[in-house]
């Protein structure tokens, strides 16, 4: 018998009194986070949520999200976290597809109302039965009309409550994924999936009972879920929670409140390089003092970057590799062993990496290939979606990623590209990370989106979106020009746009599609 929820709850029995969350000037108790877990999950079994339903969840990193996630996993049911940028009619296929029974929403803000999204998606659901606004104040009245908020449904609840068992391969999460092809299909990950996922990721990170987690990943994505929140949890962590990433906000959790850990994907690391501290407000000496470890996921961390905040802060950056659909992680640069700038690492323990051609026969070391995993963190399948998951899987026990890698000879795995981003530009394979790497190395140069557009000539051509450092002076010509010089004739850009900032998801990866769809109405 295995739950998820119990990565909370032995440490919420181990250390009843430490802080378990920070959240702006509010603290939480492991004891008071867990009886407002029970109270959630009390509530939820009065209205008729049993083991197995689905219950989706959409909200900001705020204290409610734990809260309401390990209570749905109390009862046995299957948490159904939802992206919080997405609109009413993806909530509707969301709520449809995932069949929940009941939809807990946060109010939202002026700029991103969430629960005005969130109701407009659930009216168009008919399997979905119960809508529920989770407020910034508990106490405050629903801002929908004819709604409970989450305050309402757990009042008089009690603090006290059993957990439902459930068998370790019974469905913890569907997690959805970013749809960059077609609908998004909901990953089920099982209890023994996730909390083996956090199990190693608290080996991994080396983790003790004193180490304090600054999230700013989302913790509706794997990432943050997994490697912050329920591995964080599980060592008996605190965890300060930051709802929007901004550079002020993460050095002031780690100045602060002693952050030890920080996880963030390649543009937060961007954006922390650049940033200039004109007020004087953070001492780098004692961030540097606080912060023990950076870790990198969701795409690969250019080198440049990797040296730059090294160098400034002071910490080693560990690469991880991973997706929704493995819990995530899959690769890992070992703290015990050697680290390779650039590489996603090794295989963590009880999972299996390789690399396949397209006949799904492995390739030579040094050879691409696609990657394709094996082990306790790969899902159980995409929910009700027999034909993607047996396409996933090609015939073979290996989950088929759709990222191209290579292997060296020690057995670090590198990213080279996704399937779908390679670019074939006059029958040559051009992989636009490559690319990317050297525009960054180019002083002008702050950010930069590599990709291919159709061409009548070449089949497609080569072309670079270029965020500039401030106060940076260069043409495009230039731009193109100097590339020239620093790759092969088939690899540079022959177009370059200059932008203010690129498309990003809500977890920080360039929207490579947006970029795209601009091209074609162009």
């Amino acid at each position: 018998m295995l739950n998820l929820v119990s990565t909370f709850e032995h440490s919420a029995k181990e250390f009843p009194n430490k802080k378990a969350i920070v959240f702006q000037d509010k603290s939480f108790s492991f004891s008071q986070v867990a009886g407002m877990v029970n109270m959630v999950a009390n509530s939820l079994k009065k209205i008729g949520i049993t083991k197995g339903d689905k219950v989706a969840l959409s909200c900001l990193n705020l204290p409610y999200f734990p809260m309401v996630y390990y209570g749905i996993l109390k009862t046995g049911a299957v948490v159904v976290p939802l992206n919080v940028l997405l609109k009413g009619r993806e909530i509707a296929y969301h709520l449809k597809d995932s069949e929940a029974k009941a939809y807990f929403c946060f109010q939202g803000t002026p700029e991103l109302p969430m629960a005005q999204e969130g109701f407009a998606g659930f009216d168009q659901t008919d399997t979905c039965e119960q809508f529920f606004v989770i407020t910034a104040d508990p106490a405050a009245p629903s801002p929908i009309e004819g709604t409970k908020t989450l305050g309402q449904l757990i009042s008089g609840a009690s603090p006290v409550c059993d957990t439902q068992m459930t068998h370790p391969e019974d469905t913890a999460v569907i997690l959805y994924t970013s749809g960059t092809t077609g609908f998004p299909k909901g990953a089920e990950l099982s209890h023994s999936n996730m909390t083996m996922n956090a199990i190693g990721t608290r080996h991994l990170l080396q983790q003790t009972q004193d180490d304090v987690h600054c999230i700013v990943l989302p913790l509706f994505h794997s990432f943050g879920q997994t490697c912050q929140m329920n591995a964080g949890f599980l060592s008996g962590n605190t965890l300060v929670l930051i709802p929007k990433f901004t550079p002020e906000a993460v050095l002031s959790a780690i100045q602060n409140e002693g952050a030890s850990v920080f996880a963030g994907v390649p543009t937060m690391y961007w954006a922390l390089l650049s940033y200039q501290d004109k007020e004087g407000q953070f001492d780098i000496e004692t961030i540097a003092k606080n912060l023990r470890i950076g870790i990198s996921g969701a795409s690969s961390l250019p080198l440049e970057i990797i040296k730059g905040i090294e160098e400034k802060y002071k910490i080693p950056i560990l690469e991880g590799y991973g997706l929704s659909e493995t819990c995530p992680v899959a690769t890992f640069s070992h703290p015990t062993k050697e680290r390779k700038p650039g590489s996603i690492g090794t295989p963590i323990w009880g999972v299996e990496v390789d690399l396949f051609d397209n006949n799904n026969t492995p390739v030579a070391v040094g050879e691409v290939g696609e990657l394709v995993i094996r082990g306790h963190n790969v899902m159980k399948g995409y929910y009700n979606k027999p034909d993607a998951t047996a396409e996933a899987f090609a015939g073979t026990s290996w989950f088929h990623t759709g990222d191209l890698g290579k292997k060296d000879e020690d057995g670090y795995f590198y990213i080279v590209d996704r399937v779908k981003d390679m670019i074939i530009r006059g029958g040559y394979n051009v992989y636009p990370r490559e690319i990317e790497e050297v525009l960054l190395t180019h002083p002008a140069v702050s950010l930069v989106s590599v990709l291919g557009i159709v061409h009548d000539r070449h089949g497609e051509e080569i072309v670079a979106y270029v965020v500039l450092n401030d106060g940076a002076s260069i043409t495009e010509q230039e731009i193109i020009e100097w590339s020239k010089e620093q790759m092969a004739a088939y690899k540079y850009p022959r177009i370059v746009h200059f932008r203010e900032g690129l498309p990003m998801t809500a977890t920080g990866k360039i929207l490579k599609k947006d970029l795209r769809a601009e091209n074609q109405q162009g």
